[in-house]
């Protein structure tokens, strides 16, 4: 027992050590590594998955620091918040390096760029253009129309247009200050930083070193850690200083886990992986037994309601999506006459198009992709609506209600009642008084499991609809 509380209070201690930030040793210290993080494309759910995963694996080895390869063009502000707030509790020193040549952290990059411990890019790149991208912000100027000369230095200079409403002021006065805590967490320029919200001000990597906006210029990721080297920042509490000279390169690629979550977070294809699932499951009580539907059904709701769950969503659109796939799974059981289908089909159109909580391009629903859904949905609802009106109607072909009108067999008789043989089978049966063995009769009814039976072969009395 001692030996265990010895034990855990061993671990505690290296717990609380890494919470201080000791990680940035001197060379010959524990390990010589550094970790690098690729964000590469759309800032989403699965790459902050697997961004905040990358850091605390490198913080779990104790890298000497981590680097983050930025090329984005932005996106999903609640991601990108999702990864600041890893940056910002890793324990170990993390290097933002816009790379290679051409790349940009643009939008979402730059608030990650900020964040960062250490901000580095590449020549050829540039950052900026932080306006939340459903309010547009006031952008360099095009060109005049009349004359086709570009914006002049004394147009860039006029102030952004004002917020059209208090939501857009609201949104827009949140991101200054959350880029410009950053900017005073950093010692980087936070007015700079402003401009790029409330008028996507953006700047290549030459401006952005000489306007104090990154800490350094590297060519390449040996490039970056010599010139690192040396440098103190602030992780945590402590002032760190980084030993990065010879540190030995460690890629951590997405696993298959990222890449699947980045397929599936598409919303479209969450949609679809919805319909799937919940027409699966229709069938398969429809058709119990049939198993295949059920199972498919299943797997596809199921991830589709990941997906869902990873994505910003909005409670309406969430409602009224349920709402219009309820309508349309009812219209299979109650035929109404296309009401409950159409209705159902227009509430999940608005609720699909309600459905995502961001105005980022990549993260849209796609209008002809909700209408080609709800169409098919209308047309698979009318038709098994159509088939079970045709069910309903066509005359019963088995069970004990399709025996009237048939021919039975008496096999013994007595009184007014015997045994007769009908479908291959010997029933109870009643009639008329007189009949022997070996004669004919025609079966008008079943109940139970009499039958009553008559000996003129007339049509038999109208059957009851079901």
């Amino acid at each position: 027992m001692l030996r265990r509380l010895c034990g855990l209070a061993a671990l505690l201690a290296a717990a609380a050590i890494a919470a201080a930030g000791v990680h940035a040793q001197p060379p010959g210290d524990g390990p010589r590594v550094a970790v690098v993080l690729s964000l590469d494309g759309i800032v989403g759910p699965a790459t902050a998955d697997y961004l905040i995963r990358g850091l605390a694996a490198a913080s779990q080895q104790n890298a000497a620091v981590a680097v983050l390869r930025i090329d984005t063009p932005g996106g999903l502000d609640a991601s990108m918040r999702d990864i600041i707030r890893a940056i910002l509790a890793s324990p170990i020193p993390v290097i933002a390096y816009v790379a290679p040549n051409g790349s940009r952290a643009a939008s979402a990059g730059t608030y990650i760029l900020y964040a960062s411990h250490l901000a580095a890019m590449a020549p050829a790149t540039n950052l900026g253009a932080a306006t939340p991208i459903s309010l547009g912000g006031n952008p360099a100027r095009p060109p005049d129309p009349a004359s086709g000369k570009p914006a002049t230095d004394d147009d860039k200079k006029q102030p952004p247009s004002p917020p059209k409403d208090a939501s857009e002021s609201k949104a827009i006065n949140d991101a200054v200050a959350y880029i410009r805590s950053l900017a005073a967490l950093r010692g980087r320029n936070a007015d700079w930083a402003e401009q790029a919200v409330r008028s996507a001000a953006s700047l290549s990597a030459g401006e952005a070193r000489a306007q104090n906006v990154i800490d350094l210029i590297a060519d390449d990721l040996p490039d970056l850690l010599d010139k690192a080297d040396g440098r103190t920042v602030k992780v945590g509490n402590n002032e760190v200083t980084l030993h990065t000279k010879g540190l030995t390169l460690q890629e951590r690629e997405p696993d298959w886990r990222t890449r699947l979550l980045g397929v599936i977070t598409n919303p479209n294809l969450a949609l679809m992986l919805l319909m799937v699932g919940v027409y699966g499951l229709i069938f398969e009580f429809m058709s119990p037994g049939s198993l295949f539907p059920g199972i498919l059904g299943a797997i596809c709701l199921l991830i589709g309601l990941y997906a869902l769950s990873a994505l910003p969503l909005t409670y309406a659109g969430v409602a009224l999506a349920v709402l219009g796939m309820a309508l349309m799974v009812a219209e299979i059981f109650t035929p109404s006459l296309g009401i409950l289908g159409i209705g159902g089909a227009i509430s999940f159109v608005l609720g699909a198009l309600l459905l995502i909580d961001t105005d980022t391009p990549a993260y849209e629903v796609s209008l002809p992709m909700v209408a080609g859904v709800a169409v098919a949905s209308l047309g698979m609802t009318f038709l098994i609506g159509r088939l079970a009106l045709r069910s309903r109607r066509a005359p019963i072909v088995s069970g004990v209600e399709a025996l009237a009108g048939q021919p039975a067999r008496v096999l013994s008789w007595t009184g007014a009642q015997g045994y007769v043989s009908a479908a291959g089978e010997r029933w109870r049966a009643v009639g008329p008084a007189g009949l022997a063995a070996g004669d004919t009769v025609v079966i008008a009814s079943a109940e139970g499991l009499t039958l009553h039976v008559r000996t003129d072969a007339g049509p038999p009395p109208p059957r009851e609809p079901a």
